[in-house]
């Protein structure tokens, strides 16, 4: 692919759908290699939005109008970073060979929704997963709750984040937590699944990239895996790399490779793996950059971000660990607009450490507002600081 000038007759146009943290940094690494940016999402003056060369606000679910804002920009490049879209058009577009799906429209539907992308790993690629079952009423997850067995977790087969996800440790609490999935999906449907829990020592994020070789041909390279806290389904800290034993590296790799070869494309895919010892099961995937490796803006010679422009684009990749890191969320705290920070001068005199504020129009109490990360000697080091740099940072109302 040649690579043009932007806002001239041999740019390459990129649309992200979704404009987010994550969508910001992937902007801001095609800005660098020449690319036209168009940030597209659900709500006005979101983080992508702000570095990119022109924006729109849609509701990202409806198929006439996304099609009409695709038809009227004619990227070249696709790039999903949610998962509400009205997935049905990315399928048409890249069918008729108008655009390029990153990293495929298929990947993206499958995906962006559980359901979808845990029969392929369960049922067709034969994964090891978490027992699992789907329920389309309060009457199934029972039953299902039943089946995968106490204690449990239901989540909406289309959300993130965390959003509408509930551990349910017996059977009088299926009910509550029908209704906070369903109160809670990133679009309208009336599907959870529940999950059985799994006892594993910790959870891993393992960047997996597609690129194209110098052959030609796609490859598959692995990031030092990440290491990640979540709570509520919501990372709060991440560090790189995270201590494995060859086998489960060897495991989570196989896994890795495996899912995403069946995906297609190429881009990165974050494979969420829950680890015990030498056993690896997989949990999720996303098919492009994910929260936890945010990381990689301390750790890596490319980012996660600059990995995904590149292989989108059919560049060369290079997934070296450069350093030992760590990242810590900064929350919002609040319900407020046009929130201010303070303790910015503070949380960077922490050796080694770094901000990202995103920039969202709105804070809420458990909304990402921002991160730290920081480097160090050991991981422990790394995480110490990144934690402390992020407590150093206030939110305030202006």
């Amino acid at each position: 692919m040649k690579l043009g000038t932007p806002l001239s007759d041999t740019a390459v146009r990129v649309m992200l759908l979704g404009a987010g943290e994550l969508g910001k940094e992937v902007a801001i690494e095609l800005q660098r290699l020449g690319c036209e940016v168009i940030a597209v999402d659900r709500y006005p003056n979101a983080p992508a939005m702000q570095v990119a060369h022109r924006s729109h606000v849609i509701p990202m679910t409806d198929p006439q109008v996304l099609n009409g804002v695709i038809m009227a920009e004619a990227p070249h490049i696709i790039v999903p970073e949610i998962e509400a879209i009205a997935t049905e058009v990315l399928a048409d577009i890249e069918a008729a060979g108008m655009a390029r799906v990153v990293p495929t429209a298929r990947a993206t539907q499958l995906t962006m929704n559980r359901e979808g992308i845990r029969r392929l790993a369960a049922e067709e690629l034969g994964l090891p997963t978490s027992p699992f079952a789907f329920a389309g009423s309060a009457e199934e997850l029972a039953a299902g709750a039943q089946a995968v067995g106490f204690p449990c977790f239901v989540k909406p087969v289309m959300s993130s984040s965390g959003k509408g996800q509930s551990f349910v440790e017996n059977a009088d609490q299926v009910g509550d937590a029908w209704a906070y999935a369903l109160a809670s999906g990133r679009v309208d449907t009336t599907k959870v699944i529940v999950e059985g829990r799994i006892d594993f020592d910790y959870e891993i994020t393992l960047l997996t990239v597609r690129s194209r070789g110098a052959d030609g041909q796609t490859r598959t390279d692995f990031c030092a895996p990440i290491g990640h806290r979540q709570v509520k389904g919501d990372y709060v800290e991440s560090w790189q790399p995270q201590a494995m034993t060859p086998a489960a590296i060897a495991s989570a790799q196989d896994i890795a490779g495996k899912v995403t070869a069946a995906l297609g494309g190429w881009g990165v895919f974050g494979v969420e793996l829950f680890v015990k010892g030498d056993t690896v099961w997989f949990s999720e995937v996303s098919p492009r950059p994910h929260d936890t490796g945010l990381v990689t803006l301390a750790t890596q010679t490319q980012s996660e971000f600059a990995l995904h422009a590149r292989a989108i684009l059919g560049l060369p990749v290079d997934v070296t660990q450069r350093d030992i890191g760590a990242s810590a969320v900064i929350y919002g705290g609040m319900e407020a607009q046009g929130i201010a920070f303070e303790g910015v001068a503070e949380a960077l005199s922490v050796p080694t450490a770094d901000l990202r504020l995103f920039g969202k129009p709105e804070a809420f109490e458990r909304r990402r507002m921002g991160v730290a990360t920081a480097r160090g000697a050991t991981t422990d080091e790394a995480r110490d600081r990144a934690r402390r740099a992020a407590a150093c940072v206030r939110v305030v109302e202006r």
